[in-house]
């Protein structure tokens, strides 16, 4: 959410934002009401202070022996009362109106994002690794995965549905090998405390870190509740402290987490609709960071490193890009991708978004910290990245490390974590 006085003072900045991001949002209505209600506001506290004055002038006349002018003046107050209720009314009305429309402004993007007007727009940083050649017709994970007989697409259709998958054998080992190495990675080497929170989040979490009221539709929510199926452990992970004080010394906090996240992917209709790229669940080791304002620059370069780190050892081939104004989440200032090479499809393709939101999250989460030198409380500054997304990665070993007869080799960082194998053989016809 963006300061109210940045909002009131500087309208054209707000608009200018906007056609950056090339969004719309109710921002003219915004402002009407926000006028309408510091004029009610107004008018409230001038009743108020001429109520106060009245009462004190009856009990004057009552004093003086003035009943009937005091009677006169108690029923003057009590019309005046009526009115202040009124008024009130009034004014809680459009508080309520103006803090629905304030959820509904994007956060500003930071001065270092490029400008565009999407995907096209971004902006690529630097890469890393050199996309293996291969001798042979490379696969995609979804021919691999089956012939493995460690990917199960039509039986996820079955006892679920569309864009869902079962993984058997050496695949459900491998998923959890990865997410193993990810956690290891992030508590042993990066400083990150390990958090396993509820996989159900309600409404005010969803709205702290920005997913509502604006992608409602993207969302499964459990029928007759406040509950909605996370779609990121950003959700549990940010607003772990909502509404809290922290103390300076306890920033950053550095936080990380295994769930899994469930996505109605409402807006996706016809992208990706074959494999485990775009699933309506799928699992995630997410990072998130908690930080001083003036430490989150830096903080983003940590944590898109970290996320780096997962790639490099596995070995993965990715690049580094800059999301353009146009192509920048709802809540994010800045957002480096990751994107990592898939030979199957000829493409990179995102497998982490790493992202800062400056006090955009924390302001809607109520998120503060104690500075040491004893000052009034301050914003914090959030962070996240996925660390990574799980399904994307094994999709990256499976095209990444595949042999011309159909096996796939296991990338050494992985191999401990599954007795020691080292190849998935395909299945016997």
């Amino acid at each position: 959410m963006l300061p109210r006085d940045l909002i009131r003072n500087s309208p054209e900045r707000i608009r200018r934002m906007l056609e950056l991001r090339h969004t719309e949002a109710p921002f003219d209505r915004l402002l009407e009401v926000d006028a309408e209600w510091r004029g009610v506001v107004v008018a409230l506290e001038e009743l108020k202070a001429r109520r106060n004055a009245g009462s004190k002038e009856i009990g004057t006349l009552y004093r003086e022996g003035r009943g009937a002018e005091a009677e006169a003046k108690k029923a003057e107050m009590a019309a005046l009362g009526d009115q202040i209720s009124s008024l009130e009314s009034t004014s809680r009305n459009l508080e309520a109106e103006l803090e629905r429309l304030e959820l509904t402004l994007p956060n500003l993007p930071d001065d270092r994002v490029p400008e565009g007007a999407g995907e096209a727009d971004n902006r690529e940083e630097r890469r890393w690794g050199e996309p293996r050649g291969f001798d042979f017709q490379v696969q995609a994970h979804w021919d691999l995965g089956v012939a493995l007989g460690i990917v199960d697409l039509e039986r996820a259709v079955t006892i679920a549905g569309s864009r869902f998958a079962v993984l058997h054998g050496a695949g459900a080992a491998l998923e959890r090998a990865l997410i193993s190495y990810m956690l290891d990675l992030h508590t042993r080497e990066h400083g990150y405390t390990e958090v396993m929170p509820p996989a159900l989040v309600n409404a005010a979490s969803l709205e702290g870190t920005g997913q509502l009221p604006k992608f409602v539709d993207d969302l499964f929510r459990v029928e007759g509740t406040d509950l909605f199926l996370s779609p990121t452990a950003e959700v549990q992970l940010t607003n772990l402290y909502r509404g809290e004080v922290l103390d300076e010394a306890q920033l950053p906090l550095r936080l990380c987490a295994f769930t899994p996240c469930f996505r109605a992917e409402a807006g996706s209709y016809g992208k990706d609709v074959r494999g485990l790229i775009r699933l309506h669940q799928f699992n995630k080791v997410e990072l998130v960071q908690l930080t001083r304002p003036e430490a989150s620059p830096a903080a983003l370069e940590e944590l898109t490193g970290h996320a780096e780190a997962v790639l490099r050892g596995l070995g993965l081939p990715y690049r580094v890009v800059s999301l353009s104004t146009g192509d920048l989440g709802f809540s994010a200032a800045r957002t480096t991708d990751l994107e990592v090479w898939l030979p199957g499809q000829n493409a990179y393709r995102e497998i982490s978004s790493c992202s800062s939101f400056g006090d955009f999250q924390a302001r809607r989460a109520k998120l503060r910290y104690r500075p040491a030198d004893g000052g009034r409380p301050r914003l914090v500054h959030t962070l996240n990245g996925s660390g990574l997304a799980v399904g994307r990665t094994m999709v990256a070993v499976l095209e990444n490390y595949q042999r011309s007869d159909g096996s796939v080799v296991i990338p050494e960082a992985l191999q401990p974590y599954l007795q020691g194998l080292e190849v998935i053989e395909r299945r016997p016809e």
